[in-house]
């Protein structure tokens, strides 16, 4: 995978180079290194730091700041070669960017941020060993209550907290009755996900049960049959749920035989303590033979 990664930085480098004005054709660039699309945007997401859309955006306006401080073309020029059809929308674009306007830059040299071409390589640090397993799952019905929330990456989601204190206590304790499959306890459910992990952008959230019934008056989500790599954590909740998500692209899958397919990914609540916040776990992520 991290191979993958730095073919993709090279594919993007080269498509700059010959044509600032195009994006990226992430579904081409996957099938040609034999992955997907949906796995390739979620590991460069977890280890850059951020979606390959967002990387793309960076580097571009890198390049076009190069060209305002170094060249004699006018902005107006600048901002057709790098695909925008004013100057204003090239401006817009660019401080969003670097925080200063173009003609600022060019008069006075900076301010820049610029982004350094990234590179990707794998570093054995020793961490705690992941207790994982690997699980196939017939047709699974996910039911409970379910709404739109913005992704948030770290730390609690006020969001989602908001939805589930919304849901009295006695539903809950229903909705744990239906549960007779595997994922087991309660759930917390994330769908439909931006493929680049994009934080704030929107996801559906469910709070319910995998159930081989059709209760009348919950959301569903039907899930196919399929392979799932689950992850079980102990500590502090939610941090070390989070800390194993992040660990699951930084440290398992560039390791293993696996990739992520598209899918929800899936947290059962086994155990919390109220009184020490610590909670045990297991995150299930669907996954197929890389």
């Amino acid at each position: 995978m991290i191979a993958s990664l730095n073919s993709t930085v090279d594919a993007v480098e080269t498509r700059l180079a010959t044509d600032p004005t195009t994006s990226v054709d992430a579904v081409d660039l996957a099938r040609r290194l034999g992955t997907t699309e949906h796995h390739l945007r979620r590991m460069f997401s977890s280890l850059a730091g951020m979606p390959l859309s967002e990387y793309v955006r960076r580097r571009r306006m890198s390049l076009a700041a190069a060209d305002l401080v170094s060249g004699d073309d006018d902005l107006l020029t600048v901002a057709v070669r790098y695909g925008y059809g004013s100057t204003e929308a090239f401006g817009r674009a660019f401080r969003a960017v670097h925080g200063a306007g173009p003609a600022d830059v060019r008069r006075d040299g900076g301010p820049l941020r610029t982004q350094p071409r990234i590179r990707f390589q794998l570093t054995v640090q020793g961490g705690i060993p992941m207790d994982t397993r690997i699980a196939d799952l017939p047709d699974v019905r996910l039911v409970g209550h379910a709404t739109r929330v913005p992704l948030v990456h770290e730390g609690v989601n006020p969001f989602i907290a908001e939805h589930v204190a919304a849901i009295p206590a006695e539903e809950t304790a229903r909705l744990k009755s239906l549960n007779d499959t595997e994922p087991s306890g309660v759930l917390a459910v994330s769908d439909d996900l931006d493929p680049d992990r994009a934080e704030g952008t929107e996801l559906t959230y469910l709070h319910g049960v995998a159930t081989t019934g059709r209760p009348d008056g919950l959301d569903t989500i039907e899930v196919p049959a399929g392979t799932w790599a689950v992850f079980r954590t102990e500590g502090p909740h939610p941090q070390a749920l989070q800390d194993a998500w992040a660990a699951t692209a930084t440290e398992w899958f560039p390791s293993q035989p696996w990739r992520l397919r598209p899918g929800p990914e899936i947290v059962a609540m086994l155990a919390f303590d109220t009184t020490t916040g610590t909670a045990t776990c297991e995150l299930w992520l669907p996954v197929e033979p890389d």
